[in-house]
């Protein structure tokens, strides 16, 4: 062991400050397919809790909405002031 060469390392003279800056986009969130979102929607129809009217907080593309929907058509959600909200628009929903 004694033969060895020696090597060469290059000193190191200043000092790497890594990662200070982090990126994280909470207004993404995954895709997620109609026939899961009509599942949801299904899922707050059908719990013990919904008996005429369930608070909901909508995701859209662009704005989350909390409402107070009262029945479902294929097409649409009806909320308790009388609106219709597209099934097809809305990303996420959840009961509140």
């Amino acid at each position: 062991m004694d033969k060895l060469p020696k090597v060469y390392a290059n000193p190191i003279n200043k000092n790497f400050v890594n990662v200070q800056e982090t990126y994280y986009d909470r207004g993404s969130k995954p895709n997620i397919s109609p026939q899961n979102i009509n599942k949801k929607i299904n899922e707050i129809f059908a719990s013990s809790n919904h008996i005429y009217k369930s608070k909901v907080r909508i995701t859209f593309k662009d704005q989350v909405k909390e409402e107070v929907i009262v029945g479902k058509t294929n097409l649409n959600l009806l909320t308790m002031d009388g609106k219709l909200i597209k099934i097809t628009d809305i990303i996420d929903i959840e009961k509140i």
